[in-house]
């Protein structure tokens, strides 16, 4: 078993989730799409995933690597049917790549918040043994706005009605973050465009405390991420 990981910054990486790997030994490759990397032949792999970054979705005129990787997530997921997995940029990029919208939002997410399952979310297979209501890092200002057709909406807040959705039965994405490490904070914290979106929502400081609220939720984390990572790996068999 190989995974494909696309990145989107240095510091985006699958985090906790790597660990997971690591005692499986699963090997995965990363596809550096800011740097350059071109994206490899999908013969020899069996899952991708799609991590964050600063950009948007929308972003193609800074970002042109953009166009071709929503074509090859479009390809993966409808054509292939392979298992997908995409977190926070990767969800909006799985939903804008399948035909749903992304837009704005009202009042950023960031921060240790609250996501809860819906009634769909809570008999998914990728949430199973999982709580229905988990305390999540968030740090975005673009939601999903309108999901693909005949997407399963998994997980919602009280700031973003779409917090996690299933496509088909092989692809899942999440606007919030389950691979958290205990670094996570402060790498982020040093990318422009999240320490700008995290002083203009929760004002200048805020980076310590929201290290500290991440710090005290760690456990449940690595705890719903290590389900999560199980869970999709019985669901790829």
């Amino acid at each position: 078993m190989r995974i494909l990981v696309f990145q989107h910054v240095d510091c985006e990486h699958p985090g906790s989730l790597r660990q997971f790997l690591a005692e499986d030994g699963i090997e995965w490759d990363a596809v550096y799409l800011h740097r350059g990397d071109k994206i490899p032949s999908f013969d020899n792999y069996d899952a991708l995933w799609v991590m964050g970054g600063p950009m948007d979705v929308w972003d193609i005129e800074e970002n042109p690597w953009l166009v071709d990787e929503k074509a090859a997530i479009r390809h993966w997921v409808r054509v292939l049917g392979k298992p997908y997995l995409g977190l926070c940029l990767g969800h909006q990029l799985l939903a804008d790549a399948l035909g749903g919208t992304c837009g704005p939002q009202k009042i950023p997410e960031i921060g240790v918040l609250e996501v809860e399952l819906t009634d769909e979310g809570k008999s998914d297979p990728l949430f199973k043994g999982t709580a229905h209501h988990q305390q999540c890092l968030q740090w975005h200002s673009v939601r999903v706005a309108q999901a693909p057709e005949g997407a399963v909406i998994l997980a919602k807040s009280d700031a973003c009605s779409i917090q996690a959705m299933r496509i088909g039965v092989n692809a899942w994405s999440m606007q919030y973050h389950v691979e958290i490490e205990s670094d996570t904070v402060e790498n982020w914290g040093a990318i422009p465009a999240y320490a700008e979106a995290l002083i203009n929502t929760l004002g200048q400081g805020a980076l310590s405390d929201l290290k500290k609220n991440t710090d005290e939720n760690m456990s449940q984390c690595l705890s719903c991420a290590k389900q999560i990572y199980k869970n999709f790996m019985q669901v790829m068999v």
